[in-house]
């Protein structure tokens, strides 16, 4: 019998989905994404970046798929530029899925997607054929209407996905994107969708404002921490299968330290199950966090040159403090020698811009969890 060298994996994933198991909590939010989109509601789904909203849709949709409540597609808009290229995003993930085994994409692409055109190429790996779409500018919104009719005609109900969709908001188009967008998913009754993102006041904007094509259309979603409790459960099964031991308190200090943030959690937790060390406390804790903090200084040290010198003053002391709800306050500045307020506020606005503060529900604090290690140090 072949011997399966394959080391195990490690079930503190940082990216991808792979199964259930290793996907923690979420049971609440997940039965609420799944009950919106069954009842007919569109859902806006915000959280900071790296909360785990990406995984949070993946795990969703696995459910979906897995019951064959219906086919789901999931479309990352953080590198589009242009309606153009959201509509490619889309095309490249919808078109052929929904065929049956005796029909073929090229067959679909010249009956039903006739403003497409096929580029054909061969994977340089496997030397087979492959089949992509390319979308030309001129007829995009064309593209985008036959796709829509597509889902919507399909044999089963779709879900689709679009991540990181505040971007839509910074295409320079001639066109009204939202607009156009909200012209076409108004009239679907078999197609639902997500738009999640991470950029708060952008999302609300879009989808609060009067002004705005998207108005009062979707159920509002926030995702937040991943509970303690649960999340302790779930390490410490992961980790007692690979012979590891990580005492309650030690864990609720490291989740405190970053905030709860969830991919920096998961990165600490990743770290140390790779270390294979039997008994975690906080020693094993602290020499990760500042091996993870080493690791990443030049980077930190990028981040303090693309800044001016009153906001990496400011960055620092909301690093000292951990969350500043009232960044302002004479008892702050005094503290932190800040100066005036009025600098201040403009220090911040621009550091939250470039998604090196967080601002959540008026309280401040360093985007970057381990970043803040770095600062305080």
């Amino acid at each position: 019998m072949k011997k399966n060298n394959n080391p195990p994996l490690n079930p503190f994933l940082l990216s991808g989905y792979v199964s259930p198991d290793y996907f923690c909590d979420r049971v609440q939010e997940t039965g609420k994404l799944i009950s919106a989109l069954l009842n007919g509601r569109n859902i806006t789904l915000v959280s900071p970046r790296r909360m785990g909203k990406t995984g949070l849709l993946r795990h969703a949709f696995h459910r979906i798929e897995t019951e064959k409540i219906g086919k789901c597609f999931y479309v990352d808009l953080y590198q589009t530029d242009s309606f153009t290229s959201l509509v490619h995003k889309l095309a490249s993930v919808v078109i052929g899925t929904l065929d049956t085994r005796e029909e073929k994409v090229m067959k679909t692409i010249s009956t039903v997607f006739k403003s497409l055109r096929p580029v054909f190429s061969i994977d340089p790996r496997t030397g087979e054929p492959s089949v992509s779409v390319d979308v030309q500018a001129d007829f995009a919104e064309k593209s985008l209407s036959e796709i829509f009719a597509y889902m919507e005609n399909a044999k089963m109900k779709c879900f689709v996905a679009f991540d990181e969709f505040q971007k839509v908001a910074e295409y320079d188009d001639s066109l009204n994107v939202e607009a156009l967008l909200r012209s076409y998913i108004q009239h679907l009754t078999h197609v639902q969708f997500v738009f999640s993102g991470s950029q708060r006041h952008v999302l609300e904007n879009m989808f609060s404002s009067a002004s705005r094509p998207f108005y009062q259309s979707t159920q509002m979603m926030s995702l937040g921490c991943i509970n303690p409790d649960a999340y302790y459960a779930f390490a410490e099964e992961k980790l007692q299968k690979h012979g590891q031991l990580f005492s309650a308190e030690s864990f609720h200090a490291a989740y405190n330290q970053l905030f709860g943030h969830t991919w920096y959690v998961q990165m600490l937790l990743n770290r140390l199950y790779e270390t294979g060390t039997g008994m975690i406390t906080d020693v094993e804790v602290e020499n990760e966090l500042q091996q993870i903090v080493s690791d990443n200084e030049a980077t930190y040290q990028t981040f303090l040159r693309l800044v001016t010198p009153m906001q990496r003053k400011l960055l620092k002391a909301v690093a000292i403090v951990g969350e500043v709800s009232e960044i302002q306050s004479n008892a702050f500045l005094s503290r932190h020698h800040l100066g005036a307020p009025s600098t201040v506020k403009s220090a911040a606005k621009s550091l939250v811009e470039k998604e090196l503060l967080l601002e959540e529900n008026g309280s401040f604090s360093v985007y970057d969890r381990f970043f803040a290690f770095y600062l305080r140090r």
